[in-house]
């Protein structure tokens, strides 16, 4: 783990990366906080999922947006008095549904809380991208953003479900709001460290065109990559609510937050595994195959007990960090410095409306048939992901490589 000691000794990196984290450690309570809060309250999995698919569809469709104009007006100007506003929101929607409101009308501050977020890690990443120079000291920097980012989802889910079903149903939305208004304050207070607005659209290497007055999504090679994760959030959100009604169709609904852990954990393992090697293989042939490694989610349909799911949801999760270190890299050398805070932030944004996809249809299929169609639902999307990194391989290889310089 010596290079990762190296990238933090950078001054000014590790205190931005634990301002960093902690923000983002109420993203990851979100998620499960709003399910098992709605579930406790009003017995329905299908609005459980909805209302969390509201949230995180707002959240896709805001947080370019925002990232937009960070890229134009600066990190703290513009994603500080949005995440306060998006606290502001989720402190509503407990309200509301405390008051057993109807289920419609959670539909509004889950709605804005989401329009609001922005994405954090995007900022991060940024950041990393600013005070480091070496490509190699770059990709040990977002592998080591991916383990964090699954830290996060392995203390997350336990809290918020503890929280959630041994205080209140409301609690486990309580937290997040502490977290990432003090994460906020902190990792914005760091302005040695907050990149310089860049006005132009310089190309990140020779061979690359601007991209001025277009989505970052639009340049070549970006959407391919989004499109898997967007398949890889469809993977998320269908898990994490099929896991939920799984334990709790075994009588040990305590245990969710531990499964889900799980996965957290080895994709964590797995994230800084990777991020402390150095690869020869190209960066777009390791994207496309660690996708094929998302098929392990088949082996979710074998489990049979809550520790069956967290054994077969280790080996799932061993996928998942570094295929979005990939995915994130990959990200980095598509787009151009100045807009790298919006090319990142539509990762996120793909996986956000993965997630709301994922959770609103595996909660009408536990609803309908039963936890075994969420699970299925987890391999459909794995297939997904793995045919359309496949077919896409030519245009990220070709994306992804400088033009030789001329003479």
């Amino acid at each position: 783990m010596r290079v990762y000691m190296t990238i933090l000794r950078v001054p000014g990196a590790w205190q931005f990366c634990a301002a960093g984290l902690l923000a983002r450690a109420g993203g990851a309570m979100l998620g499960i906080g709003i399910i098992l809060m709605v579930r406790g309250l009003y017995g329905e999995y299908g609005l459980a999922g909805a209302v969390s698919a509201v949230h995180t569809l707002c959240f896709a469709a805001g947080s370019p947006v925002i990232a937009a104009f960070v890229d134009r007006f600066g990190q703290r100007r513009i994603m500080l008095p949005t995440m306060t506003a998006s606290a502001i929101a989720v402190a509503g929607l407990v309200v509301v549904a405390g008051l057993r409101a109807p289920g419609w009308s959670l539909v509004i501050p889950a709605a804005l809380a989401g329009l609001t977020a922005g994405s954090v890690g995007p900022l991060v990443r940024a950041r990393w991208a600013h005070v480091l120079s070496t490509p190699g000291h770059l990709h040990t920097a977002y592998s080591l953003e991916g383990a964090l980012d699954e830290a996060t989802f392995i203390v997350g889910p336990v809290v918020a479900t503890v929280l959630a079903t041994e205080v209140t149903p409301t609690a486990g939305l309580i937290a997040p709001i502490v977290l990432s208004l003090a994460g906020a304050l902190t990792f914005f207070a760091q302005r040695g460290t907050e990149p310089p607005v860049r006005r132009d659209a310089a190309s990140p290497s020779p061979g690359h065109r601007p991209a001025r007055g277009r989505p970052a999504v639009l340049i070549r090679g970006v959407a391919p990559v989004g499109a898997v994760c967007l398949a890889l959030g469809c993977l998320f959100g269908a898990s994490d609510l099929t896991v939920v009604a799984s334990v709790e169709a075994w009588g040990s609904a305590g245990s969710a937050g531990v499964v889900l852990a799980a996965f957290s954990t080895a994709s964590m393992t797995a994230g800084l595994a990777y991020g402390a090697r150095s690869w020869v293989a190209p960066l777009w042939k390791r994207f496309v195959i660690s996708t094929y490694a998302l098929l392990l989610g088949g082996l979710l349909l074998l489990a049979t007990s809550p520790v069956t799911l967290a054994v077969f949801g280790f080996v799932t999760g061993l996928s998942v960090a570094p295929t979005l270190i990939n995915a994130t890299t990959l990200v980095q050398h598509l787009v151009p410095p100045a807009r790298l805070t919006e090319g990142l932030t539509w990762i996120n944004t793909a996986l956000g409306v993965g997630v709301s996809i994922g959770a609103g249809l595996s909660g009408l299929a536990v609803d309908h048939i039963g936890p075994t169609a969420g699970f299925v639902i987890v391999l459909v999307v794995g297939v997904v992901a793995a045919a359309i990194a496949t077919a896409s391989a030519r245009t990220l290889r070709r994306a992804s490589v400088p033009a030789p310089m001329p003479p």
